[in-house]
């Protein structure tokens, strides 16, 4: 199971990366990149299955729950300007994707950070 929860791994940091990717392709034509809604998903959903994987004891330590609940919050953030972003282009200023960016890496930072 330490395979799968590797893979897993793997597959929540290359979603933050396509998000972060995304954002900073998209400053030039100040546009949101389709990659970056697949990208949130992909780092949301295997986000959850991480921590469901830990908290059972199947693979990975026990989480930090508080910590895990601060980045949920900063990824529901992120997805829910991802996808209006996505639903209504008009609103996709370069400050709106610097926003997306900054949350993005306030995820990141907050996963390797925090103890």
């Amino acid at each position: 199971m330490d395979v799968v929860y590797g893979v897993l791994v793997v597959l929540h940091l290359l979603g933050w990366a396509m998000v972060f990717g995304g954002v900073l392709a998209g400053l030039k034509g100040v546009t949101l990149n389709p990659g970056t809604f697949h990208g949130v998903l992909t780092a949301l959903v295997t986000g959850i299955v991480l921590v469901g994987l830990a908290s059972s004891g199947v693979a990975g330590h026990e989480p930090n729950n508080v910590k895990i609940a601060v980045k949920l919050v900063v990824a529901l953030a992120v997805t829910a300007l991802v996808v209006v972003g996505r639903r209504r282009p008009d609103v996709v200023t370069r400050g709106y994707l610097g926003g997306i960016a900054g949350l993005t890496a306030l995820n990141v930072a907050i996963a390797v950070l925090w103890r």
